[in-house]
């Protein structure tokens, strides 16, 4: 059965402009993102993944029009009515900000410490005319419960909170007007390995609960194997590969994809990993190469790769790659850069 997608993004560009001189003249572009296009289904999560600086985090905050895209679409699909984000002017987008949220990265800096939890896990509802004060206090103390946090704590100030629990703070504040859409920007990546698999599994189990759909922005392959169902690759502004997880992590079909899952930890504890090294630096958003951006690096680039840069293009069912020997090369996978440890 096909499931409608919530979310389209076709074609999303957003550049940033390089000024220089007293009269601060535009003299180049940060390709920060540069034609990126997926669609995210009703009910699953997609994990966005690369490395820092890829553009992950940019696509994210203009999803969500905390950034202004320079070109291309977002169709956010609710119910009979599809609007396009990317174009909306910004009094428009109030009205649809309550069906889309965010989970932030740091729950350290995302919390005001001034306010107390009530307040905080309240103040979306109160912006959106929950004025019933009873009524309010009443959802706060479900969410709450909800993110496995004593209500008793409703009016403690974040400082008091450990850093999974101030996460929990913020999950609960991102569910409080029931959206359908959650971004989550790396939302384990500030916290003890401890307490990344309790914030990860509650998350999940609220997905399963309440229906949620998340676009999952990470650079943990660990993390992401664990929550996402499909995965869509990063690198310089633009994305080289989309599939579904359990595919990508057996047989990736873009090298870069491969040398990412050979840095990921072996699935098996005593197993040794074959690590990829990567030479040279990752290329330069506001000058990138010609052709493909990643043939500096990459071990399998040929003249052709120096020259002509890869579309994203399907290659399988539900299997994207932009790379242009994507059908002659055989890469490994998470269980083929794995091997039994060498005894001493």
């Amino acid at each position: 059965m096909t499931v409608d997608p919530i979310l389209e993004v076709s074609g999303l560009v957003k550049y940033f402009p390089i000024r220089k001189g007293l009269l601060r003249r535009v003299v180049g572009q940060v390709r920060a993102v540069d034609g990126v296009s997926f669609s995210i289904r009703r009910g699953e999560t997609l994990a966005l993944v690369g490395e820092s600086g890829c553009g992950k985090t940019t696509v994210a905050r203009c999803i969500l029009r905390a950034l202004t895209p320079t070109a291309g679409s977002i169709r956010f699909h609710l119910g009979e009515r599809t609007v396009d984000l990317a174009v909306l002017p910004r009094r428009s987008l109030r009205p649809l900000r309550r069906h889309m949220q965010m989970v932030f990265q740091d729950p350290y800096a995302s919390l005001n410490p001034r306010m107390v939890v009530g307040d905080i896990i309240g103040e979306p509802m109160l912006i959106n005319g929950m004025t019933d004060r009873l009524a309010r206090r009443k959802r706060i103390q479900e969410l709450m419960e909800l993110v496995q946090l004593p209500p008793s704590t409703i009016n403690r100030f974040p400082h008091a909170f450990s850093g999974g629990q101030r996460q929990r703070i913020g999950i609960a504040r991102a569910l409080a007007l029931n959206p359908q859409l959650v971004v989550a920007d790396e939302p384990v990546s500030a916290l003890d390995v401890s307490v990344q698999a309790q914030i990860l599994n509650l998350m999940l189990e609220l997905q399963d609960r309440l229906r949620l759909t998340y676009l999952f922005v990470a650079h943990d392959l660990s993390v992401v194997k664990h929550v996402s169902d499909r995965v869509a690759v990063m690198y310089v502004g633009r994305i080289v590969e989309v599939a579904e997880t359990e595919a990508l992590y057996a047989g990736p079909l873009h090298p870069y994809t491969e040398a990412l899952l050979s840095a990921a930890p072996a699935p098996v504890p005593g197993m040794a990993s074959t690590r990829i090294i990567l030479e040279r630096e990752i290329a330069d958003p506001a000058n990138p190469p010609p052709g493909c951006a990643f043939h500096p690096r990459c071990r399998h680039a040929i003249a052709r790769c120096h020259e002509e840069r890869p579309e994203l293009q399907e290659v399988a069912p539900d299997r994207l790659v932009a790379c242009l020997r994507a059908t002659e090369l055989s890469l490994h996978g998470i269980s083929t850069l794995t091997q039994p440890p060498v005894s001493g």
